[in-house]
């Protein structure tokens, strides 16, 4: 029975294999796009709620994705028949399988990041992200090219097996072999042309990447400068530098909901504020004095991506709360970002874990208004959407806060696997 069903899905494989490399080309591109908007900050800005939908419909097409390769591998034996003796296309589809086997292994590492933990997702993402710069190229080449060969009988491997009438195709075939061929024909034109674009359009993103991604020196970007404009400076503790943690491993990816603001001493304070017996309110040269705290701790976003050993220095969360004093009545803890759109929350119980902080220096370093500074919180036991950047505001609230993300699909609480849930 098995075999009987195998020899039917098989018969007629050439058409089968014109319709994989479609079905294939269509998810591809649509992945391709998809990743790119997801990744890029204008979208993700633009986007809003809809970057949820886009998300799941990326996962989606990336499971879709299993149908062409499965079928594929059905037809496989037959295929690689007809490739006896073209060392090249074997070769051809054996890289193609690879970055789709890659691109789809990766991918659910990073859909299922909550059951693998974030070394095997931050490690997922580096394989996602290399199988894309190399891959993507080749993969829509490839697609492109197959279902346009296909098509055409003196360029393809299917041809009628002996014995198998099918009209005239093995005379044109042969009428076409004794056809002088051009060195450069117009086919052969665009298709260079094609690689070369994305080569041009695709390669230096690609430089860029690795340099970052394996923290090469050659290829290393110079640092944001910092756009914001605030005196004096934080003067670091002698934890901080040089870091006790011995510097970040890894590198920030910059992601934002709105343009990345800035600030000096004229539009920067700091308010503590609700249901708070004292409420608290500094300016820039009054909070750079408050005593403060360092610790090294991980880093990780619900994206997939972790920097390891920062050097935090800041001010413990819990310390600013007994400052003010708070109330009976609260509940919970809202945090306002000086973008004036981002908000988040904690239980009070959770915000008076002894690992958050509210930080003013990384590695050393003020924090800079491109990683969410000159103060941002820092709660490294969730995942990074809680941790506010361009943090501003502290206010004492009954009842609950539902968080700019967490109204867009994400978990309200963040916990990251293995962590304590309060």
């Amino acid at each position: 029975m098995a075999n009987k069903a195998l020899a039917r899905i098989r018969k007629g494989y050439g058409k089968k294999l014109v319709t994989i490399h479609a079905w294939n080309a269509w998810l591809v591109l649509f992945l391709a796009v998809s990743g790119l908007m997801l990744l890029g900050a204008f979208w993700r800005e633009w986007l809003g709620e809809g970057r949820v939908w886009l998300k799941w419909g990326h996962i989606l097409a990336g499971l879709a994705l299993l149908v062409p390769v499965a079928y594929y591998l059905l037809l496989a034996a037959k295929h690689w028949k007809r490739l006896n003796g073209k060392p090249g296309q074997k070769a051809n589809v054996i890289t193609v399988l690879a970055l789709l086997l890659g691109w789809i292994v990766s991918g659910v590492v990073l859909w299922l990041f909550k059951v693998f933990g974030p070394r095997a997702a931050n490690a997922a993402l580096l394989a996602h992200d290399l199988f894309t710069w190399i891959g993507l190229p080749i993969i829509i080449y490839h697609s492109i090219t197959r279902t346009r060969w296909l098509q055409e009988p003196n360029r393809r491997s299917i041809v009628p097996e002996p014995g198998i009438k099918d009209g005239d195709t093995t005379e044109r075939i042969e009428k076409e072999s004794h056809y002088p061929q051009p060195l450069y024909t117009r086919r052969s034109f665009l298709k260079a042309a094609v690689g070369a674009g994305l080569a041009v359009t695709l390669g230096p993103t690609f430089v860029r990447w690795m340099g970052r991604s394996l923290q090469l020196p050659a290829s290393e970007v110079p640092a944001a400068a910092n756009a914001n404009h605030l005196l004096p400076d934080p003067v670091p503790l002698p934890q901080s530098s040089p870091p006790i943690g011995g510097g970040a491993e890894g590198h920030f990816r910059v992601y934002t909901v709105t343009d990345i603001p800035s600030f000096d001493n004229s539009n920067w304070s700091f308010t503590v504020d609700g249901l708070v017996d004292n409420k608290l309110n500094w300016n820039w040269e009054q909070f750079v004095n408050l005593p403060r705290e360092v610790q090294v701790s991980d880093f990780h976003c619900i994206t997939g991506w972790s920097v390891y050993k920062n050097t935090w220095e800041g001010i413990p969360l819990a310390k600013l709360l007994d400052m003010a004093s708070v109330q009976n009545g609260a509940a919970s803890v809202k945090f306002y970002s000086g973008d004036g759109v981002y908000t988040d929350s904690l239980t009070l119980e959770q915000a008076r874990m002894d690992d958050i902080l509210v930080a003013v220096m990384h590695d050393g370093k003020p924090i800079t208004n491109e990683l969410g500074g000159p103060v941002r919180l820092i709660v490294p036991q969730m995942y990074a959407y809680k941790s506010v950047k361009w943090l501003n505001r502290i206010e004492l609230i009954e009842g609950d806060h539902v968080g700019y993300w967490e109204q867009r699909g994400y978990d309200t609480d963040a916990w990251l696997p293995g962590k304590k849930k309060i």
